[in-house]
């Protein structure tokens, strides 16, 4: 295989990018100045070094905290649980939602293998038990599909019996839409019209 078609087959791996993008992605990449391209890579190269899983939530992060759990700020009572660190992203830039997160890493998919042992469920457990009850909240985040549904559900059978109020956004966003790809207003709605599970 040659470089070219090995990095083709590298970026068509990425989500959503199908081999006719990923051949433009590289064919881009050959005319514009090797300086451009060389400050991709070392891009690329400094978020696999530097970039792990928060400690406490799961939200990515160059230091062993995330900035939202430093953050003495937030309200400490509240978690917003959401599959992915993506989503963390989409509800921040709405500007209302001032608590914690957990990033599961995912959602219940048996179809393809992904289990309770698979997500970042154990930890966010601990994280209520360990919290003697100052978690007062668990906001369910997932998205509508049939796999966050499902989710939302086992989940909430995890957390009930630890004693904190579970609420599930609000309808609004659509079935099988991801929070990445909703605006701001639609997630505040969402947010503020949330309800117990």
């Amino acid at each position: 295989m040659s470089v070219i078609q090995r990095l083709i087959s590298e970026f068509s791996r990425l989500p959503s990018v199908g081999s006719k993008t990923a051949q433009r992605l590289v064919y881009h990449l050959m005319k514009v100045p090797r300086e451009e391209s060389l400050r991709l890579a070392e891009a690329i190269r400094e978020v696999a070094k530097r970039i792990h899983p928060c400690g406490v939530c799961g939200n990515f992060s160059e230091s062993e905290l995330c900035d939202i759990c430093a953050n003495s700020s937030r309200d400490q009572t509240l978690i917003c649980l959401v599959e992915e660190a993506y989503d963390v992203g989409a509800i921040e830039r709405a500007g209302e939602y001032r608590g914690l997160y957990h990033v599961l890493g995912g959602r219940l998919s048996p179809l393809d293998g992904v289990g309770p042992e698979e997500l970042n469920v154990s930890q966010l457990l601990d994280r209520i038990r360990s919290s003697g009850g100052a978690v007062g909240e668990v906001i369910m985040a997932t998205n509508s599909s049939v796999e966050g549904e499902a989710t939302a559900v086992y989940l909430e059978g995890m957390i009930r019996p630890l004693g904190p109020r579970i609420t599930r956004l609000a309808r609004g966003i659509p079935v099988g839409g991801d929070l990445e790809y909703l605006d701001g207003s639609t997630i505040v709605e969402a947010l503020a019209g949330r309800r117990e599970m």
